[in-house]
């Protein structure tokens, strides 16, 4: 089969959004494109309308327009970016009478501008110059020089060093159509060539984007019409590149991934679904389009399984602060508190096991091991972190070699790296250590001959680009050398010449000049005239002088003039075949780069485990959570940071007796920070890290549940309330035994006995449906009766001390119920006035007084547990007479029917 061609055309979406989406693909593949009519082009320059033909194939896409040492824009890209930029608007000719608005950037720092529009949602299309006024005129070209666009440049593409935050990686998405009730998602790190695809059913899809936070989204068109979906994506909606369904297409998928690799299957890769390839398929077609050129792809795509990793949705990732704070800052967060990485790879490496927590014991046990090796040989760990420290960035710098936009300093970057990788190694040559650890030690490989050759071939001192040269150091190449030195000393060769005619001539007054339009010239006065040579050849009579020239002369001024651009060339020569060298042998840099990441992240989580107390946590199969001396890594932190009291530590024991504890205390009294650092002490754990407490037993956790906080989402017309119970209910129908729940209040915002009647319901449901380890807190105190009722939950308070009036939190959980909240005695200590707070004293006592016990209803609602429709369909099933796709057949129209 043929392999369909991408459109390159572009559209947008709505530009009211202050945002350039680029359609890459406004055509189905399989037809011809219909290019718009040129209009009103005539009353144009022929540069301006060579702009007008290169706009018109990219209309919704800023046009980078390269003209000498800018890059201009006219028209509305010119109001656009200049109001985008804060940079002057001017103007540049007339069209149709009017002005035409002009604004433009220095190409020398082009990237800053260039980051700047990027950051604020445009696509930006830089057009080349492909030739340079010399070539243009050999080939007796009259109009304007050749140019075209050599790159769209969007969020989810740049590759650019000082566009890219360091420590966070730059995902680039495509969702696929819903496919056999799945939905594909692949998703690139173009800067570091990291490659995964997944599935997912619809409900999931809003957790799998918060794990991977892309930094661009393509998605089919006709996805944007489904309600259900676009709600799923709100909150991504100024990410999202949509483009016709077309291009979605699973075949084209299948042969773009084969093309790629070049491959004749990509089944050597693994078994993808065909919502995956859907997905696949449409993202290198997007990268093929956007960049330009020939991709080289350094990572093969990898398949991350089902059930291989612990869910966490959006809503607990946000309340839980895993990556960035509520306020949206990194600082304060809990990646920010445990990184102790000293590379960016490994920073990277670090945020991405965060948010994706193991469920394999094995390799939880692998990378618990690596890190316990490191807290057990300080000195080892010493060592390595300080060769990291030395370490650059080579996965990103590969990845620039790769797809031909390396520099001179990339080339150093992967020499030094390399070198240091191998310092690594050898330094651990015959030292036992984990099993996993020496796996990685055997993968930093060895690199000694490309190591060299770059250490001979490279520069003491490397420019910025190519195009500055001298990154080919002296003695590496003898030819460049040669025209080096004629062109770093022009002026002693014609010295040594001047010298050479004046002694042969005997004219002690003679010299050698040189203008712009005879070039290198001989000098001298008429009255030396009857002493040139015959060889002299004449150039020019002026009334003082005449001017001569010979071949010698001739030669030298080729020579000097050709010396500059043969030493650009040799040098451009010589890089590409260090570019080439570092292409065979990518698959081996990769290995390194990611073990050397690795390395660094069992490092760091070592390290922090020392500085911070943390223990080696036991996970198991079992359904156990005994955490004793447990403490919140962020917050123990922050105090130990300024010196305050130290944390309160405090304990927590589930098991197959105790399911969920109840907790009822005051407000500041430390309830909502005891629910938060359970969850995190899970998360830490299945990601191979040590945890903070004393010691800690795990059973595995598939998913972790946080209604914890909550506040109005105005753009979906949602309440508080209704945000809290749409967050309540997917814990209710997804939570498992497996699962660990934390709750902090269900019930706020409505009437006071809808609110209890709902946390009673719901404490319940968990305790007889659910059965998942769950922490609740409440100021119902209502609820604590359950304990009577249901034999699996239990209380526990926070203790506190009532003196002089004033009420001592301790910050301690203990057994037991709390009898109030001391809601006034924290209005007080937040400044509410004096006489507020004696009202409501007496308010209070009077309510207190009047209120009536509320019982628990002797016969709690539960589920039905008559044999529905549905069950009487699957009983009366003959599995074994079904053939495989009578079976697949009667699995879907059972899930449709479930739904």
């Amino acid at each position: 089969m043929e392999l369909k061609p991408p459109s390159p055309t572009l559209r947008a979406t709505s530009p009211s959004r202050g945002e350039v989406l680029v359609d890459l693909f406004s055509a189905p593949a399989q037809q011809p494109i219909e290019q718009k009519p040129q209009e009103k082009t005539v009353k144009l320059t022929p540069v301006m309308a060579q702009y007008q033909d290169m706009k018109q194939e990219y209309p919704d896409a800023l046009l980078f327009f390269r003209l000498g040492d800018f890059y201009e824009l006219f028209f509305e890209d010119a109001v656009t970016a200049a109001k985008a930029l804060d940079i002057v608007l001017t103007k540049r000719g007339k069209n149709e009478g009017e002005d035409i608005p002009m604004c433009g950037v220095p190409a020398h720092a082009y990237e800053s501008y260039l980051a700047r529009l990027i950051q604020k949602g445009f696509k930006v299309a830089v057009c080349e110059q492909m030739e340079d006024p010399a070539e243009a005129k050999k080939r007796g070209a009259k109009g304007p020089l050749k140019r075209d666009v050599v790159r769209v440049v969007t969020p989810g593409t740049i590759t650019e060093e000082n566009l890219l935050e360091a420590r966070q990686s730059n995902f680039l998405i495509a969702i696929s159509p819903v496919t056999n009730h799945q939905i594909g998602i692949a998703c690139i790190d173009l800067s570091t060539g990291a490659f995964l695809v997944e599935s997912t059913d619809m409900s999931g899809l809003p957790g799998v984007l918060s794990r991977l936070n892309p930094a661009e989204i393509i998605i089919p068109d006709r996805l944007m019409m489904e309600p259900t979906l676009y709600d799923h994506l709100a909150q991504w909606k100024k990410k999202l590149s949509p483009l016709p369904l077309a291009r979605f297409d699973l075949e084209n998928g299948r042969l773009r991934l084969e093309s790629a690799y070049k491959v004749k299957t990509i089944d050597a890769f693994g078994t993808f679904n065909s919502a995956e390839i859907r997905a696949a398929g449409t993202l290198i077609d997007y990268i093929h389009v956007t960049q330009k050129a020939s991709l080289r792809l350094v990572d093969r795509p990898r398949q991350i399984k089902p059930n291989s990793i612990m869910t966490i949705d959006a809503p607990t990732r946000r309340s839980l602060e895993l990556h960035l704070t509520q306020s949206g800052q990194r600082q304060g967060s809990l990646l920010e508190t445990i990184d102790y990485t000293v590379t960016a790879a490994g920073s990277r490496l670090l945020s991405m096991q965060l948010a994706a927590p193991l469920l394999s014991l094995v390799a939880i046990q692998e990378r618990q091991d690596n890190v316990t090796y490191f807290v057990q040989n300080k000195n080892e760990r010493n060592h390595v972190r300080d060769c990291l420290k030395q370490t650059p960035d080579m996965e990103r710098a590969l990845s620039r070699i790769n797809m031909m936009r390396g520099s001179p300093r990339d080339l150093a970057c992967l020499r030094d790296g390399l070198a240091m990788a191998m310092q690594i190694r050898h330094y651990f040559d015959g030292v036992e250590t984990s099993s996993g650890l020496g796996k990685h030690l055997q993968r930093l490989g060895h690199h000694t001959p490309i190591v060299d050759k770059l250490n001979r071939a490279l520069a003491d001192e490397l420019p910025f680009y190519t195009r500055d040269g001298g990154f080919i150091r002296e003695g590496f190449h003898g030819e460049l050398d040669t025209y080096r030195y004629l062109r770093d000393n022009t002026k002693d060769h014609i010295a040594q010449l001047q010298a050479d005619y004046v002694a042969r001539t005997g004219i002690t007054t003679l010299k050698i000049k040189h203008n712009n339009i005879i070039g290198y010239h001989i000098d001298v006065t008429p009255s030396h005239a009857n002493k040139i040579p015959d060889d002299f050849i004449h150039r020019q009579t002026l009334a003082s002088s005449l001017r001569y020239s010979t071949p010698e002369l001739a030669e030298l001024e080729r020579k000097i003039t050709g010396a500059a651009q043969q030493v650009m060339e040799i040098e451009l020569r010589l890089f590409a075949d260090l570019v080439q060298d570092i292409q065979q042998v990518t698959d081996d840099i990769l290995r390194c780069c990611r073990s050397l990441a690795a390395i660094d992240v069992s490092a760091a989580l070592a390290q922090l485990a020392e500085h911070q107390n943390f223990c080696c946590p036991v996970v198991d199969e079992s359904l156990a959570f005994n955490v004793e001396g447990g403490f919140h890594p962020v917050i123990a932190d922050l105090l130990k940071a300024k010196s305050e009291e130290s944390f309160v530590a405090n304990s927590c024991r589930f098991n197959d007796d105790t399911k969920m504890f109840l907790i009822t205390g005051p407000n500041m009294a430390g309830k909502s920070t005891y629910l938060r650092q359970n969850a995190l002490i899970a998360i830490l754990a299945q990601m191979g890290s040590y945890v903070p407490a004393t010691s800690a037993q795990i059973g595995i956790v598939d998913r972790i549940f946080s209604r914890v906080g909550a506040s109005d989402d105005l753009a979906s017309g949602r309440s508080t309330f209704m945000v809290e119970m749409v967050e309540t209910a997917a814990i209710l129908h997804q939570a498992t035994e497996r699962s660990f729940v934390i709750l902090d209040e269900i019930g706020r915002g409505t009437a006071t006995y809808d609110g209890l009647s709902i946390a009673w319901a719901v404490t319940e449901h968990i305790c007889q449906t659910n059965h998942s380890r769950t922490l609740f807190a409440t100021h119902y105190h209502e609820l604590t009766q359950l304990k009577d009722k249901i034999p699996t939950l239990k209380c526990l308070t926070v203790r506190i001390k009532e003196w002089d009036g004033k009420v001592i939190f301790m910050h301690e959980v203990i057994e037991g119920s709390a009898d109030k909240s001391y809601g006034i005695h924290v209005a007080a200590l937040a400044g509410l006035p004096e006489s507020v707070i004696h009202r409501a004293t007496g308010i209070l006592s009077g309510l207190e007084s009047e209120r009536n016990d509320i019982t628990i209803p002797d016969t709690p609602v539960v589920a039905t547990t008559t044999v529905s429709q549905l069950e009487r369909q699957l009983l009366s099933l003959d599995v074994d007479s079904l053939s495989p796709r009578q079976a697949l057949d009667t699995l879907y129209a059972l899930k449709k029917q479930a739904r």
